[in-house]
């Protein structure tokens, strides 16, 4: 059974919540050890959904002028979701950023590992975020490390999974929403 978009969709929501980034991150565990309290998770984590970064000195990449160069240039990152790490005491970013891939409809293993290699080449210039609102006061400067981390379906190809495990790349196999309600019986949803 293919992936539905409504499947894409709904991990891509649930994982715009702090509290479900969280679960996710304890998944693997050394994500989990990079939140800087346990004590205070939803004051050390911000989730970014579909986020966008702000490239200084932006060099074209286009055949037509490869030599312009921009101020600075706001980029969505082909990622679905960015996770940061922030000081609950200071309010301050951490050095850490774990970017989450949500195998989409469609994809196969060389688009998905593609999203995490442009991800790489874009963060390798000088950059900012473009914070949510409200957290637009905290610093928000280059990672010190960065770190994927693939969201794939039970549904999802043996080839995709062999690929990221090959490549030695983290990943967590989720049940599709639509699966689970398929399996619910009638009498319990009404």
């Amino acid at each position: 059974m293919p992936i539905k978009q409504s499947d894409y969709e709904e991990l891509l929501a649930e994982y715009s919540s702090r509290s479900a980034a969280i679960a996710l991150l304890k998944q693997h565990r050394p994500y989990m050890e990079a939140i800087p309290s346990m004590r205070r998770p939803e004051e050390s984590v911000i989730t970014i959904p579909l986020p966008v970064v702000r490239i200084r000195h932006y060099q074209s990449q286009e055949a037509v002028s490869p030599k312009i160069t921009s101020g600075a240039v706001a980029i969505r990152l082909p990622c679905d979701v960015a996770i940061l790490m922030c000081d609950p005491e200071w309010k301050v970013k951490m050095g850490v950023e774990i970017f989450v891939f949500i195998h989409q409809p469609q994809e196969d293993f060389s688009d998905l590992l593609t999203r995490w290699r442009q991800t790489q080449v874009l963060l390798e210039k000088d950059y900012e975020w473009l914070m949510p609102h409200p957290h637009q006061h905290i610093i928000s400067e280059v990672a010190e490390e960065i770190h994927p981390l693939f969201v794939v379906f039970s549904e999802t190809p043996e080839r995709i999974k062999r690929g990221l495990t090959g490549a030695y790349l983290p990943y967590v196999v989720k049940i599709p929403l639509s699966l689970v309600e398929e399996e619910i019986p009638k009498e319990i949803k009404s």
